[in-house]
């Protein structure tokens, strides 16, 4: 009997201290990357590598399996429907832009299938933080589903802050990305289409707007290149032209890794 009521009270004292431990992973983690959005190089590279030394660490720590993170291959099938969700939204919107004359190319020099590839690389990344790290840790501290879903969701859409355009489209694909989470315990499908609408966004929607997608500190101290600039002037030519399909200006350059978010400068935070 001894060994039974011992077996009994082990859990519960062992649930505040795993309660502790999950409000401590988050706090760091959401803090630090929090500090890396908002602050400026050579200290944000610094915060980067903090930041995905936390979630890595601490990750590895817990020893939970693939398939509760949704790295697994369960749900996969099931689930590849949100991407063909994704290509019929996303193929819309590029005809409507097309037809409008706000198509334009991704920015940068780098070939677009790689730019493409690394930019979907980075989304399932944004998914693991979102379900795989968050919303489980959230799902222990918090009652029921729709509480934990709410808190993931808000402090997803925090950090896309203060895009106008990114901040209110992850407020709505957080909170349905967590839904399918739940359901299908799967990442893969959902970093696709995340990436597939975020390519999206960045051909579709004027850079003026989203400021080549950054958040934070970046979007704050975006400032247009000349060639942007000038983008109002030389609409009018090429609007009778054939070329009208794409709009003459760079287009949006993608937060793919530190390479990519810190070549171009410091504090430049993108999505």
């Amino acid at each position: 009997m001894a060994a039974e009521a011992a077996s009994a009270i082990l859990p519960r004292t062992n649930q505040p201290r795993s309660a502790r431990r999950d409000l401590l992973e988050l706090a760091v983690g959401y803090t630090l990357i929090m500090a890396t959005i908002w602050t400026a190089n050579p200290t944000q590279r610094v915060l980067y590598w903090l930041a995905f030394a936390w979630i890595v660490a601490t990750s590895w720590a817990r020893h939970d399996s693939w398939t509760a993170l949704g790295l697994g291959r369960k749900g996969l099938l099931q689930s590849l429907w949100v991407v063909g969700v994704a290509l019929l939204l996303s193929t819309s919107a590029i005809f409507i832009a097309w037809r409008t004359h706000t198509l334009h190319n991704l920015h940068g020099s780098t070939p677009v299938l790689l730019h493409g590839w690394g930019y979907i690389v980075w989304s399932v990344m944004q998914q693991f933080l979102l379900q795989s790290y968050f919303l489980l840790r959230l799902l222990r501290l918090l009652p029921g589903k729709v509480a934990p879903i709410i808190a993931a969701t808000g402090i997803f859409a925090l950090a896309h802050l203060p895009n106008p355009i990114l901040t209110p489209i992850t407020l709505v694909w957080g909170a349905v990305s967590c839904v399918l989470f739940l359901r299908y315990r799967n990442i893969y499908a959902l970093g696709l289409a995340h990436g597939i609408m975020g390519l999206c966004v960045a051909v579709t929607v004027p850079n003026s707007l989203h400021h080549h997608m950054r958040v934070g500190l970046g979007y704050l101290r975006y400032h247009p290149r000349g060639q942007d600039r000038r983008l109002a002037d030389r609409l009018p030519e090429h609007h009778g032209s054939p070329d009208h399909r794409w709009c003459p200006i760079q287009a949006v350059s993608f937060q793919t890794g530190v390479p990519a978010s810190f070549a171009s400068g410091g504090g430049k935070g993108r999505t």
